[in-house]
């Protein structure tokens, strides 16, 4: 059901190791009973988006998709922000020149339907189990719209958050017409868009780019991801699926995945675990998803 492919960098890209640049770490992952704590570390850059950025988003999002164990993922960035967006100078020296831009835009070689950029945001939608990111400082154009890619997401009151693309005469294009659309109102989608203006995290909360606004983004994203660690895990995988198909089905589709699904995981031993943990008031002892 995932594609579990490596990702496939776009052909006319130059090759890193003639592009100068150091090959250096840009996503760290830790994971400790279940959860995949993935944080970008281009801390000298506020951890903006240069071609590896973009490749080692989707190269992480696919391992995890391959990982049973899995059972939720917390989605941040090293030092002072989340990601301040795409790093154009970066890019546009990656890619020769402007004309050859649409390299990003190339689609690639495997079962999802989003193209090389836009597969960074979404590959968080296509990993599995439920996704939380947790952002701090700034939240920019591409980085926005990363963030935007995971199911929900914690977002600090004095935070910065934009769609940046209008103001550098370009339009948002990292799968933000699928995130935003099951979010905010079209309305608020238009005017983000079309004036570029920060908004702050309180303010996201109350558009509803944010789903909690705390002090403590990090540390509140990894308490919920622990509390969805302890639900069967075959449940929660189901229950995204769900959510995610249904809205762009009809009430058709949406009715007869609700019973699809169900019968996938009704009386299979880790249902029969949560029932059974609940009786006995013990912590459940669930099997990894086959």
């Amino acid at each position: 059901m995932y594609d579990t492919r490596p990702v496939q960098i776009p052909e006319n890209w130059p090759n890193p190791d003639e592009a100068g640049e150091d090959m250096e770490e840009r996503v760290r992952v830790e994971k400790t009973d279940g959860i995949a704590d993935v944080r970008m570390v281009r801390v000298d850059k506020l951890n903006a988006l240069d071609l590896d950025m973009f490749a080692a988003l989707v190269e992480t999002g696919i391992e995890l998709s391959g990982d049973s164990s899995l059972r939720a993922v917390v989605l941040s960035g090293e030092g002072r922000g989340f990601c301040s967006g795409l790093d154009i100078p970066s890019v546009m020296s990656r890619v020769g020149s402007t004309a050859d831009g649409g390299s990003l835009l190339q689609g690639e070689a495997s079962d999802s339907p989003a193209s090389f950029a836009q597969r960074a945001a979404w590959i968080w939608q296509e990993v599995p189990v439920p996704v939380i990111a947790a952002v701090h400082g700034v939240a920019y154009g591409a980085g926005l719209q990363v963030a935007m890619g995971a199911d929900i997401r914690f977002v600090a009151p004095d935070a910065r958050l934009s769609i940046r693309e209008l103001h550098w005469g370009l339009i948002p294009d990292v799968a933000v017409t699928q995130t935003f659309r099951n979010v905010v109102g079209l309305d608020v989608a238009k005017e983000l868009t079309f004036t570029a203006r920060v908004v702050s995290g309180v303010e996201a909360g109350s558009l509803r780019l944010a789903t909690h606004v705390t002090e403590d983004p990090h540390g509140d994203a990894m308490a919920l991801a622990r509390e969805i660690a302890g639900r069967s895990p075959d449940a929660v995988r189901a229950a995204k699926k769900l959510w995610n198909e249904a809205l762009l089905g009809s009430v058709e589709d949406g009715l007869r995945l609700e019973a699809q699904l169900q019968g996938t995981v009704m009386g299979k031993p880790n249902q029969l675990e949560a029932v059974k943990s609940n009786m006995e008031k013990r912590e459940p002892n669930f099997s990894d998803p086959e």
